[in-house]
Order: C-alpha cells, then sequence, then structure tokens
C-alpha cells in the first residue's frame, strides 16, 4: 500500500457497508493507524463496522470539525504522514471533504506536495443530482443557505435566477431538523414553473427521492424528509 492521505467514505445512515463501499476500501484501512475525524465517536464506530477485530487502542484520532477555530494552527496535524505513515479522513457520513471541514487537512497535504488519494463511495450530491433529471453538466454545490429569514429568500431568489440565466443546477443543503422551515421558504420563494427536487436520506430504508414543480409541491401534504439529511437541487 502506498503511503497517502487517504479519504475514506464511509455510509449515509443505517446502510450496510457491502451495499455502498468497495471490498478495496477494507483493505486499506486495515493498514491506517492515523486518523482526522469529524467526530471520533462516528469514526470508531464505522472502522468497527468496517471490521470488528479493528485494533482502535492503536489508532490516533485528531478531530476536525466545524468547531474547530478556523484559525488554528494544524500545520502538524499530518506529522504521521510527514514521516512516512498513511493517514485516513473520515467524515460523519458520506464523502469526506465535500462540504466538510477535512477539505483542510487536504489542502494542507497539497501545499505540502504529500499523495492523496480519494476511495470509493457515496457522495449525496451527485447521486441526488443523477436521480433529479436536471442538468448534470451545469451545476453548482451552495452548502448551507442563510438561516435568517429574509435572508435565506433572498439567497433562495437568487439561485433560482442563476438557474434560468445560466442553465444550471442549484443544489444546497439544511440542517436536518430545520428541513421543513426551508421546504416552506422554497415553495414561498420560488415561481410555480421552477423545478424542485427533493432527495432525503439516500441510499437508506428511509430514501426518498421527488421532482416536481413548486405548484405541484403545494399540493403536498406530509413529507417524509424531516430531520432526515436531504439534498434540495432546483432547475427550471
Amino acid at each position: 500500500m502506498e503511503t497517502a492521505l487517504y479519504l475514506i467514505p464511509c455510509p449515509m445512515g443505517e446502510t450496510p457497508n457491502e451495499n455502498v463501499l468497495p471490498s478495496y476500501n477494507l483493505e486499506i484501512v486495515r493498514n491506517i493507524r492515523h486518523f482526522i475525524v469529524e467526530s471520533r465517536k462516528s469514526a470508531v464506530r464505522f472502522l468497527i463496522s468496517l471490521d470488528k477485530s479493528f485494533p482502535i487502542d492503536d489508532c490516533t484520532f485528531t478531530e476536525l470539525s466545524e468547531h474547530t477555530d478556523e484559525k488554528a494552527d494544524l500545520s502538524k496535524i499530518l506529522l504521521p504522514l510527514e514521516k512516512g505513515e498513511s493517514m485516513g479522513v473520515i467524515s460523519d457520513a458520506g464523502c469526506p471533504c465535500i462540504g466538510d471541514p477535512g477539505s483542510r487537512a487536504v489542502e494542507i497535504a497539497q501545499k505540502k506536495n504529500l499523495r492523496v488519494v480519494p476511495l470509493v463511495g457515496p457522495n449525496s450530491m451527485i447521486m441526488a443530482l443523477m436521480a433529479s433529471g436536471f442538468n448534470g453538466q451545469n451545476f453548482a454545490f451552495n452548502g448551507y443557505l442563510p438561516v435568517k429569514n429574509g435572508e435565506r429568500e433572498a439567497r433562495l431568489k437568487q439561485l433560482e435566477n442563476k438557474v434560468y440565466k445560466e442553465n444550471q443546477t442549484q443544489l444546497f443543503i439544511e440542517t436536518p431538523y430545520r428541513n421543513q422551515k426551508m421546504f416552506e421558504a422554497i415553495l414561498k420563494t420560488c415561481r410555480p414553473e421552477t423545478k424542485l427536487c427533493i432527495a432525503s436520506g439516500i441510499t437508506t430504508s428511509e430514501e426518498f427521492i421527488k421532482t416536481k414543480t413548486i405548484a405541484a409541491w403545494k399540493k403536498e401534504k406530509a413529507l417524509p424528509f424531516e430531520k432526515v439529511p436531504t439534498i434540495f437541487l432546483l432547475f427550471k
């Protein structure tokens, strides 16, 4: 195995590893003892799910999350890699470094000319785009939109304008417990003819992916995406 910083995907919910991860990943992960993780607890649970005999006590875990100070000195975070030992980056769900603070570690690795290897795994953004029926050649992932009323609606209008002016699919996410408020804001703000795809619980038993116009969504009564990780997509 080549010494590198391996970007290790994990399932996006209660999904068997073998359904979404190639066996090759396990072969790689078994040989890594230094991890940069969004949450130590989640990372340990994931590693044990891969291999019940994984030597957790022999591993080091450095947390890098949204709570890590943006000005924190991370210059030594890749010290094991610089000494010739492979490291891994694990996010709480899906592919690391996509809408995820692990990208800060990769940025350092690239600056230091250290090898970075992304492993194959589920990515909710790409899978949602695949299933939406929207433009897959011109799209933008916008992460989280503003939370405050007024600011959120202004941003939604801006994204909708890009859909029509640039023929560009717009993707964004929200903290799961605010999914309903986001949905309501979209219905209130966007044109009746604009199309909205809601992709929720991707790869899990709760998976829900539907594309409808805003006018059609307004006729829906109950939606099954409350408190479930969801991708919202807009197109024309």
